[in-house]
């Protein structure tokens, strides 16, 4: 890779060739084809987790951009000798951290196409088929769900509901805040903003107390609620109720409740029925946030889970993460898409058409912060589509069949416990503190916080190795290390061989400790 020439840049040579070339983009792009089938073919012998130092490829890479073009070849090997190696393997049948970026076939054709045509949909009228897959495939899938026709699109318009596609929750949760922010100052008078009250629990994504800074919300309003291992860390409505009474007595305005199906720390779910009863008896909209778990509900199984969603006013799952549609692809669905139309839109001179003005089409750029959006129902409906309702319940329920093989074989291991109850496919374990110390008494705070730091080496540990990678969470005060089934090429050996890895990693730590004393002496 070269970088600016000092020479006189005008009798350099230049690409001659259009950039959309269809037959060198043919060419090119079939190598790029080829690259992706041997780097997913060859995926499990990569280190899972990147092993390069910060700062790594400034020290690769020239200062200054090419002034001439290179060859697709040339910058191939480039990718293979610099950039793979500091990637995290996302897609690698030994990734079980986080939670899965699951890719398919079909995702990834999706996006092609989407990429290939690149239409900027921001309303019907510049690209009418963009705008009218989104709401089909939105209704598809909320069919799969099995979510209240409220939640729908209807032929006749009479719902007032329906879907969209967003990029993240982030972005699902700003949208339907700012709606709920406008909706509630519209009544009360904008000078009152600083009484808004938003509310969650402590195992809540980090994405609604940015969604609720980005909206304005005065920080001091933003209720944390705790939970404990009564509950396996859901929201309690009675602890809701009260701190909501409690405000309303200190003159502020509850707002918003954002509810979790499947908590990012342990995959808690909070008891959405009951959480909406107490939220309508004081005009606080509801947003339930799937985006994990709502997948798995499309299983007729998992479907209890989101029992009273019937009563929220809006609902999000990402599909980029345990539906096999590559990032980024939040699918939100509203009650009242008017709220989000009041809030979020804009109608300058250069964007008039007479379609809008019939008011008989979906404007999707009123529906979310941005402009200009992309293509993303594409990929989502080559995944519905290329395989099924039934294949997809099938790669699901596969997932959480592996994660109960981990389970299982954690429980045959007395030196390890299970944290939390497994609820999908991840499964939150530690090593205990009877496998550290020989006289444990388990409540010392000493005893919790050396088991701590003794999950922590081992985690490091293992992925540090680059076999396996995990990451962790604390609820209650306690490191547990979450392996999370769900990357498409994940087999059952994976799982039996990671295990095998921990145990591994786990024989060393406590031999080395052998030589240590860590009795506790009380």
């Amino acid at each position: 890779m070269g970088s600016l020439p000092t020479g006189n840049l005008e009798s350099m040579p230049m690409c001659s060739q259009n950039p959309l070339d269809p037959d060198e983009f043919r060419r090119q792009g079939h190598m790029i084809i080829d690259f992706l089938a041997d780097y997913y073919k060859n995926v499990e012998s990569y280190p899972v987790r990147s092993q390069v130092e910060p700062g790594y490829l400034r020290k690769r890479l020239p200062e200054t951009a090419p002034n001439n073009s290179e060859s697709i070849e040339t910058i191939l090997q480039d990718v293979t000798n610099d950039i793979i190696p500091g990637l995290t393997h996302w897609q690698s049948p030994n990734y079980f951290a986080y939670f899965p970026s699951s890719g398919s076939i079909a995702g990834f054709l999706g996006e092609m196409l989407s990429t290939g045509f690149n239409v900027v949909g921001f309303n019907w009228m510049s690209s009418p088929a963009a705008t009218e897959l989104e709401s089909i495939v939105m209704n598809w899938l909320g069919q799969m769900l099995t979510l209240p026709k409220s939640f729908l699109f209807s032929s006749d318009g009479s719902s007032g509901g329906g879907g969209v596609l967003q990029g993240t929750t982030c972005e699902a949760i700003l949208c339907t805040l700012t709606a709920a922010r406008d909706k509630m100052l519209n009544k009360i008078g904008r000078e009152n903003i600083n009484k808004l009250v938003v509310y969650a629990s402590d195992q809540t994504h980090c994405a609604m107390q940015k969604a609720a800074q980005i909206a304005g919300i005065n920080p001091k309003n933003f209720r944390a609620i705790a939970t404990s291992k009564a509950t396996n860390f859901g929201l309690s409505p009675s602890s809701l109720q009260s701190t909501i009474l409690a405000d309303i007595k200190s003159g502020l305005v509850p707002l918003f409740l954002c509810a979790t199906v499947g908590t990012t720390s342990s995959t808690a779910v909070d008891p959405i029925g009951p959480l909406c009863e107490v939220a309508k008896m004081y005009g606080i909209w509801v947003h339930v946030d799937a985006a994990y778990a709502g997948s798995a509900c499309i299983c007729p199984e998992f479907r209890h889970f989101i029992d009273g969603v019937e009563d929220a006013d809006s609902f999000s799952l990402n599909a980029h993460k345990w539906f096999f549609t590559t990032l980024d692809c939040c699918c939100l669905w509203v009650k009242d898409s008017s709220s989000l139309v009041k809030a979020l839109s804009t109608n300058p001179e250069y964007l008039k058409n007479k379609a809008t003005e019939s008011k008989q089409v979906i404007d999707y750029k009123d529906w979310q912060v941005a402009l200009s959006r992309r293509f993303r129902s594409m990929k989502l409906w080559l995944v519905l589509r290329s395989y099924g309702i039934a294949n997809l319940r099938t790669f699901l329920r596969s997932h959480v069949k592996m994660a109960k093989h981990f389970q299982r074989l954690i429980g045959m291991d007395n030196r390890f416990e299970i944290v939390v109850p497994r609820t999908f496919a991840m499964v939150c374990f530690r090593l205990k503190p009877t496998a550290i110390f020989k006289e444990a008494i388990i409540e010392n705070d000493y005893i919790e916080a050396e088991t701590n730091e003794i999950n922590a080496k081992l985690l490091e540990s293992v992925n540090a190795s680059g076999k396996i990678y995990m990451t962790h969470a604390v609820v209650g005060g306690v490191y547990m290390i979450r392996f999370a089934v769900g990357a498409t090429l994940t087999e059952e050996r994976h799982v039996t061989g990671a295990w095998k890895v921990v145990q591994e990693h786990t024989d060393a730590i406590l031999g080395a400790l052998n030589g240590t004393v860590h009795d506790f002496i009380d």
